[in-house]
C-alpha cells in the first residue's frame, strides 16, 4: 500500500538561517549511514557567501561600471572585453579578493561543518565505503548538484576579476569538485562514514558539466536546480519513520528526506535557438527523484541487537520522473543590484510549476503546481 504524502513549500530564508543547526540535529537523529547533507548544506550556504562578497566587492575603489557581474550567471564580459576595461593592477586586486573571499568563504563553512558533523564521532584509518546502491541514488544527483552550483557561484567571481577566459573556467570551474572531494576526504578519515567512489564521481561530473558548456557556448544553457516539498503521511508508523530518519523540522527535511528531494536538469530554450521570439528566461526541465525510501536499501531497520524495529516491505520504492516549464530568475532584469542578487541565488531553485510525473509502475500524474 503505497503511502498517502502531504505536501508543503518551504521558506529559503528559514532554512538558511537554521543549517548550521540542523546538521547536528540530522546527525542524532539519523540512525544509518548519513553523509550527503552537509555536501547540501556547504553547497548552498558557499554560494550565497560567494554571491554576497561579489556584490560588496563590485564597489570597489576602480569605481568601474560592471553592470552585470554578480548580478546573474550568464555571459557578462569577455576576456577581452574585460582587458580593455581592467588593468593589470586592478585584475591584481580583484584576484586577491577573489582569492580571499573562496578561502574564508569555504573555510568558515568547513569549520562550522567540522564542529556539527565530524568533531563528536570517532575516527579512523582512511577507508572506502560502496554507498552506490542507497537511495535509488538520488544522494548522488544530490552531490553531482552540490559541486555544480559551487563551481557556478565560484567561476562567477573568477569571471568578475577579469583573468583570461579559460583560466576562470578551470579555476572557478573545478572549484566545486575541489570542495566536495575536501568533504568526501574527512569522510574517508570517519569511522561512521567513509570515502565513495560514486560520490567523488557524481563531484567531478558536475563541475565538469559547468566547464564543458562554458567551454562550448560561453553559457551555461543547461542548469542543475533543485526543489523540496516537505513530505507527511497518514500512516503513524511511515511518519514516525520519517521523522527519526530525516528529522522534524524543515531544514532538517529539506537536508535530507530523499523522499521530498527532485533534482532538475533546466535548458534556456532561447539559448538554443537566439534568433526566435521565445522569452530569455523561459526554460523548459526533466527532474528526478524517488517515493517510497525509508532506509538506504530496503525498508527495514534493525536495532544494535539485530532485532527487526521497522519493516514496511509493502511500500514500493520507486523511482520518478518528471517534465516540467521552468523559468530562469537570472534572465529577469531589474534596476535593482540587490534584487539581481537574489534572483540569481534563486536561479539555482527549480520554480514551481505545471508537472507531468512518468513513473514506470504506475500511470502518467499530472501536477498543478509542484515543489
Amino acid at each position: 500500500m503505497s503511502p498517502a504524502p502531504v505536501q508543503k513549500s518551504t521558506s529559503l530564508a528559514t532554512l538558511l538561517s537554521s543549517f548550521y543547526s540542523s546538521l547536528t540535529n540530522c546527525v542524532a537523529v539519523y540512525p544509518e549511514r548519513s553523509e550527503g547533507s552537509h555536501s547540501y548544506a556547504i553547497a548552498i550556504l558557499f554560494t550565497f557567501f560567494v554571491l554576497i562578497n561579489n556584490q560588496s566587492y563590485s564597489q570597489d575603489s576602480s569605481n568601474i561600471e560592471l553592470k552585470t557581474i554578480g548580478a546573474s550567471f550568464k555571459k557578462s564580459f569577455d576576456a577581452s572585453t574585460n582587458k580593455s576595461i581592467l588593468t593589470q593592477e586592478q585584475i591584481k586586486k580583484r584576484v586577491r579578493l577573489v582569492a580571499i573571499g573562496n578561502v574564508v568563504g569555504y573555510g568558515s563553512a568547513m569549520i562550522g561543518l567540522y564542529s556539527a558533523w565530524y568533531k563528536d564521532y570517532p575516527q579512523s584509518g582512511f577507508h572506502t565505503f560502496n554507498d552506490w546502491p542507497e537511495w535509488k541514488q538520488v544522494d548522488k544527483v544530490g552531490h553531482l548538484y552540490s559541486a555544480y552550483v559551487e563551481s557556478r557561484g565560484s567561476m562567477e567571481l573568477w569571471r568578475w576579476t577579469g583573468i583570461n577566459r579559460k583560466k576562470r573556467i578551470w579555476i572557478g570551474g573545478m572549484s566545486g569538485a575541489f570542495y566536495q572531494t575536501v568533504i568526501e576526504t574527512l569522510d574517508g578519515f570517519s569511522e561512521q562514514w567513509g570515502w565513495s567512489w560514486a560520490d567523488f564521481g557524481a563531484n567531478i561530473l558536475g563541475s565538469g558539466m559547468l566547464v564543458a558548456q562554458e567551454l562550448a557556448w560561453n553559457d551555461q544553457r543547461i542548469k542543475l536546480k533543485f526543489s523540496f516539498h516537505k513530505k507527511n503521511y497518514s500512516d503513524q508508523q511511515l511518519q514516525q519513520r520519517t521523522e527519526s530518519l530525516f528529522g522534524r523540522s524543515d531544514a532538517e527535511r529539506f537536508l535530507k528526506d530523499y523522499n521530498g528531494q527532485t533534482y532538475w536538469a533546466s535548458a534556456n530554450i532561447r539559448s538554443f535557438f537566439p534568433k526566435s521570439n521565445i522569452p530569455s528566461w523561459l526554460g523548459v526541465s526533466v527532474g528526478y527523484g524517488a517515493e517510497g525510501l525509508f532506509g538506504g536499501t530496503e525498508n527495514i531497520a534493525k536495532d544494535k541487537n539485530g532485532n527487526i524495529i521497522f519493516e514496511r516491505t509493502d511500500v514500493p520504492r520507486r523511482r520518478q520522473w518528471y517534465i516540467a516549464p521552468d523559468i530562469d530568475l537570472s534572465k529577469i532584469k531589474t534596476n535593482s543590484k540587490a534584487l539581481n542578487l537574489f534572483l540569481t541565488f534563486l536561479s539555482a531553485f527549480k520554480f514551481p510549476a505545471p508537472a507531468l510525473e512518468l513513473n514506470p509502475h504506475s500511470k502518467a500524474k499530472l501536477y498543478f503546481l509542484y515543489f
